[in-house]
C-alpha cells in the first residue's frame, strides 16, 4: 500500500494507531466537517438549489430524536467555498446554524494566486459572510474569526506540482485575517498530506517555502500556544487490517463519509484509537470527519438511515459504558475546547461556545447592496475538482 504524501517516519505512527483494544476514553468530540459544493461538476442552477434545499429540509428530521450524552443533536459544520459563492444558498445553510443544528465555515478552492489576491479574497468572503448572512464569529477586538479548509487539499502551496494554491505564505495569511484553525487534514491517499499525523499541532510559517504546517508544535495541557503559529485540527488517519484491498493490503481509514463509506461502530473504534488529543488530556478524545455532503450519493447516506443508524448505536454504547460519553460539536466548538484542554480544564464546559443567535445590524439594514450574490468573487475555476472528492476510501 503506498501512500503519498507520507515518509517512512510517520509509517510506525499510522500503524500505531491501528494496535491494542479500543479505549473507553471519558470524553469523545465528534466534529463533521462538509466540503459542502453545491456547484460539484457543475450542473444546471436547478440542481444546485435542489442540493442545498434537500439539507435544509431534511436534515431536521433526520437527527430528530438523536442526542449525545449533552441531550444535543448532531452538528453539521458546512465549509461553504468562496469561489462558488451563491447568497441563497448561504441563507439556507444559515437558517440551519440559527436552528441548532450546526455552523458555517469558509472553504475556498483558489490557484494561481499571489499573497495580496489571496488576502483580498479571503477578508471579502469572510465580510460577507458575516455582514450579509450573520455568521462567522469575533474576537474580543471585533475581528471576524472563521474556520478553514482548503480546496483540493493545497493547504500552504503543498501539491508537489505547485498548482491549486501558489502562495507559500498562506498560514500567515490565514492567521491574520482571522482564521482560528484550519481542518483540511488528513488529505491521504492525496500527495498533499503531512507527515504530522493524528494531531492537534501548531503550524508556524515559512513564507519561503510551502507546506509549512508539515510540522509544527504540539498542543498540550499548560503550554502557551505561539502566537505566530495557526491551530491545526486534523482527523483520523489509520490502516484498516479489518477491510484488505484484493484481501491483501489493509485499506486506508481517513475519517471520510461517502454513500460508499457510511460510519460505524467498527470505523468509530479506528478513529479513538488514533488518539488524537491535546498532549496530557488523553481522555478527551477529538474526531474530526469528513465529508462531501452536497454530491447526491453522499447526501442520501448522510441523511438517510444508514447515518442515523450510527447515532442509535452511540446511544447504546454509551447507555452501556457510563464512562463513555461522546459530543456532537461544530468545527468552532473544537477550537474551543482544544483551548479549555491547553488551559489544564478535566471537564469540558459545556456548550464550549454558543454562536449569536441575532444577525449583525448590517445585515438587516439593506446595506448590502453592493455585496456579490453569485459567483464574483474570482474568476471560475476551469479545472475539473473531482479529485478532491474521491469516492473510494482504499489506498493506491
Amino acid at each position: 500500500m503506498r501512500i503519498r504524501g507520507l515518509n517512512f517516519s510517520a509509517w510506525a505512527t499510522l500503524f500505531a494507531a491501528t494496535r491494542g483494544l479500543l479505549e473507553r476514553p471519558q470524553h469523545v468530540f465528534i466534529a463533521l466537517c462538509d466540503h459542502f459544493e453545491p456547484m460539484w461538476q457543475r450542473p444546471a442552477l436547478h440542481v444546485q438549489n435542489a442540493r442545498v434545499e434537500r439539507w435544509v429540509r431534511e436534515y431536521p428530521e433526520s437527527v430528530a430524536g438523536i442526542c449525545d450524552s449533552s441531550g444535543r443533536p448532531p452538528q453539521h459544520t458546512f465549509f461553504y467555498p468562496g469561489d462558488e459563492y451563491d447568497a441563497g444558498h448561504v441563507d439556507k445553510i444559515a437558517a440551519l446554524r440559527r436552528d441548532g443544528y450546526g455552523d458555517v465555515e469558509v472553504h475556498l478552492h483558489h490557484r494561481h494566486d499571489t499573497s495580496a489576491s489571496l488576502r483580498e479574497k479571503l477578508e471579502s468572503y469572510v465580510r460577507i459572510l458575516r455582514d450579509r448572512h450573520g455568521l462567522l464569529g469575533q474576537d474580543a477586538s471585533g475581528k471576524i474569526t472563521y474556520g478553514f479548509i482548503h480546496g483540493n487539499w493545497a493547504l500552504d502551496n503543498s501539491r508537489p506540482d505547485g498548482d491549486w494554491c501558489g502562495v507559500n505564505d498562506e498560514i500567515t495569511i490565514l492567521r491574520q485575517t482571522g482564521c482560528y484553525a484550519d481542518f483540511t487534514m488528513p488529505s491521504a491517499p492525496d500527495a498533499c498530506q503531512t507527515t504530522t499525523i493524528n494531531s492537534i499541532y501548531y503550524a508556524l510559517d515559512d513564507p519561503n517555502r510551502p507546506k509549512s504546517h508539515d510540522r509544527g508544535i504540539v498542543a498540550q495541557v499548560g503550554a502557551t500556544p505561539p502566537s505566530d503559529g495557526l491551530l491545526m485540527i486534523q482527523g483520523p488517519l489509520a490502516v484498516d487490517w479489518g477491510s484488505r484491498k484484493w484481501g491483501l493490503l489493509p485499506r486506508l481509514e481517513n475519517g471520510e463519509l461517502t454513500g460508499r463509506r457510511p460510519p460505524s461502530m467498527k470505523r468509530f473504534g479506528l478513529w479513538c484509537r488514533a488518539g488524537i488529543c491535546v498532549s496530557g488530556r488523553a481522555d478527551w478524545r477529538f474526531i474530526k470527519l469528513h465529508t462531501h455532503g452536497a454530491q447526491e450519493l453522499n447526501a442520501a447516506m448522510l441523511l438517510g438511515e444508514r447515518m442515523r443508524n450510527f447515532h442509535v448505536m452511540l446511544r447504546e454504547a454509551a447507555s452501556r459504558l457510563p464512562q463513555f460519553k461522546y459530543y456532537y460539536v461544530t468545527a468552532r466548538e473544537v477550537a474551543s475546547l482544544v483551548q479549555q484542554a491547553e488551559r489544564g480544564n478535566v471537564v469540558p464546559a459545556w456548550p464550549p461556545e454558543s454562536p449569536p443567535t441575532e444577525i449583525p445590524d448590517e445585515a438587516e439594514s439593506g446595506s448590502n447592496e453592493s455585496i456579490p450574490t453569485r459567483g464574483q468573487l474570482s474568476a471560475p475555476t476551469t479545472k475539473n475538482r473531482n479529485t478532491e472528492a474521491p469516492q473510494g476510501i482504499s489506498a493506491t
